[in-house]
């Protein structure tokens, strides 16, 4: 993990990528000091007020904290409080700041959407529609994107009849992914280049389709097996991720060209945006 710097108002705030996890932490004294307009020694007594604030609250996010080694003002490196996205946005919520309130707006819209699709699912179909065109992506990715998440979605309602936690999609999903293309989850992604960006959103029109034929294929043989195990479905990925895998290499053979492709969608990167 290599600490780094980004900017708002003019302030430092520290942050941190961890790759197990998969997840960005950030300096809690430093997003605090930013958004309550405290600096120096009134940072301390300002953060010891929030704690109360929280305990008031009864909200245990402040033991969602955890502390890592960043780099301090005397150049030394200290262990530091630090929150995931998660946790950082929920502290926010209790800090009484105008440079606060505008993460609190956005919040509660993003919330009052998300309310809004679950109500009706169209209106999270278009808004992501709207989200990859205005990301520059061409309109075959998109249509293929859009039908990548119906057929993840067929996946995941079968893993939930299957009484298959929420938490262990993620071990099913990479064992489909490394049956189909000799990756995990994770070293696909450092293939790409990528943090927590997407990995899907970051895949060619090829690359989707061998994934969508692996889910689906995932999903048809759960529905006929009716696995009532985790490892027995956990089998089940794994073998049918293989489908893909046999295509990809047939189609490999023909063309000549490798499906799997170090190219993204980063900022910068033009040529999947042309949809080569």
């Amino acid at each position: 993990m290599k600490p780094v710097l980004t900017m708002f108002e003019g302030k430092k705030i520290r942050r941190i990528w961890d790759n197990i996890q998969e997840k960005r932490y950030f300096s809690v004294v430093d997003v605090v000091s930013v958004l309550s307009w405290s600096d120096g020694k009134d940072i301390w007594a300002y953060r010891r007020k929030l704690k109360q604030r929280l305990k008031i609250e009864w909200s245990e996010v402040v033991t969602k904290c955890h502390g890592l080694k960043l780099l301090a003002l005397d150049g030394k490196y200290r262990i530091t409080d630090v929150a995931d996205t998660e946790v950082m946005f929920r502290l926010i919520q209790s800090i009484p700041s105008p440079n606060a309130e505008p993460f609190k707006l956005r919040l509660a819209r993003v919330w009052y959407e998300r309310i809004e699709e679950t109500e009706d699912p169209e209106l999270w179909i278009n808004r992501a529609l709207q989200n990859y065109i205005n990301k520059w992506y061409d309109e075959n990715w998109i249509n293929q994107r859009l039908k990548s998440i119906e057929v993840r979605k067929s996946l995941t309602d079968e893993w939930k009849e299957r009484w298959i936690l929420d938490k262990d999609y993620a071990i099913l999903t990479d064992e489909i992914t490394k049956a189909r293309a000799w990756l995990s989850t994770r070293q696909y992604k450092d293939y790409k280049w990528l943090k927590s960006q997407s990995l899907r959103d970051n895949m060619s029109n090829l690359e989707l389709i061998l994934n969508m034929l692996a889910e689906a294929s995932t999903t048809e043989i759960s529905l006929k097996e009716e696995p009532q195990t985790f490892d027995h479905s956990k089998n089940i990925a794994h073998r049918w991720g293989k489908v893909a895998w046999i295509a990809k290499q047939k189609l490999e053979k023909e063309t000549g060209k490798k499906i799997i492709s170090p190219k993204n969608y980063l900022p910068g990167n033009k040529s999947l945006k042309k949809g080569s």
